[in-house]
């Protein structure tokens, strides 16, 4: 069978792999674009980071929805959201290299807050559409990895307001995110 732009999408729900290598060849460069511009400061993980990108757009093809964004925009946020995850990833091996007890460069420790400067960025950008209450449930839950229970002890909220709130307001980034995008 051939692959074209018409059924490659319905090929990779099918676990074709030529349909990868279509995304490969057709969005390649694409989401090299994506991964060097976020992960321009570690060039030897931008590789290893495509590599992840193919595999989650392998894997989670089946939550891909036509209706709602082209290909093209999913599989560049795909790519976007993987190297945040690399960057932080990144700074965590930084911070555990430093904590052993290894000198750690002046280099990379500049580089370690140049990484939390853009990962803060990035995530004050996607939380900014939300009620400062709200951001602030995201920030303790998502960025300081907080337990349900601690921020609910922490709050007063009950879990299931929480739920409420976090659903609420990844939907609203969700909305926000397709505006900006032009979905």
């Amino acid at each position: 069978m051939r692959i074209g732009e018409h059924n490659f999408i319905r090929q990779l729900q099918l676990h074709n792999e030529d349909a990868l290598l279509y995304v490969i060849d057709r969005y390649g460069g694409l989401l090299m674009s994506v991964i060097r511009r976020h992960l321009f400061r570690i060039p030897d993980r931008q590789e290893e980071c495509f590599n992840d990108v193919l595999l989650k757009i392998w894997m989670n093809i089946p939550q891909f929805d036509e209706s709602r964004t082209t290909f093209k925009n999913w599989a560049a946020a795909v790519a976007r959201y993987r190297c945040i995850d690399y960057l932080r990833q990144y700074r965590k091996e930084l911070e555990t290299v430093g904590i052993d007890g290894v000198q750690v460069s002046g280099e990379d420790r500049a580089l370690a807050g140049i990484l939390e400067r853009e990962i803060s960025e990035e995530v004050e950008t996607m939380l900014y559409c939300l009620s400062p209450p709200d951001r602030e449930l995201f920030r303790k839950l998502y960025v300081e990895g907080m337990s349900m229970d601690q921020v609910s002890e922490e709050t007063g909220m009950k879990k299931e307001v929480i739920y409420n709130r976090l659903s609420r307001g990844k939907n609203r980034i969700r909305r926000q995110y397709r505006r900006e995008r032009g979905v």
